[in-house]
C-alpha cells in the first residue's frame, strides 16, 4: 500500500511532471525504492486493462472514425509534419548559438 501511495501522490502532480519527480525521488533515495516495486509491478503487469475502455470507445464510435477518416489522416500527417520541421529548427537554433558561442569562447582563449 505504501508504494502504491508514492506513486498516486506523484501522480496528483500530473502525469508526466509526477513521474519524473518520483524517478528524481527514487534516484536520490528519498523514496526507498523496494516500497515502490511492488506496486510498479502489479500497474505494469496490469496494463493492458487500462487500455480496454479506449478501445471499446474505438469500437463503439468506429462509423464516427470512418466518416472523419481524411480529416483525421490529414490532420495526423501535417501535425507530424509541423513537429518535425519546428523541431528541426529549433536544433539548428540551439546548435548555430552553441557553434558562436564556442568560437567566441576559442577567441578570448587565444
Amino acid at each position: 500500500m505504501t508504494g502504491l501511495f508514492y506513486i498516486l501522490f506523484f501522480w496528483l502532480a500530473g502525469n508526466i511532471i509526477g513521474m519524473i519527480l518520483l524517478f528524481a525521488s527514487l534516484c536520490l533515495r528519498w523514496v526507498p525504492a523496494d516500497r515502490v516495486r511492488p506496486a510498479a509491478r502489479f500497474l505494469l503487469g496490469s496494463m493492458a486493462l487500462f487500455f480496454v475502455p479506449y478501445g471499446v470507445g474505438l469500437m463503439v464510435s468506429y462509423r464516427v472514425i470512418l466518416e472523419n477518416l481524411w480529416a483525421i489522416l490529414v490532420s495526423g500527417v501535417i501535425s507530424t509534419v509541423l513537429v518535425i520541421f519546428v523541431a528541426g529548427k529549433t536544433f539548428q537554433s540551439l546548435n548555430r548559438r552553441a557553434r558562436m558561442r564556442h568560437i567566441r569562447h576559442m577567441r578570448h582563449a587565444e
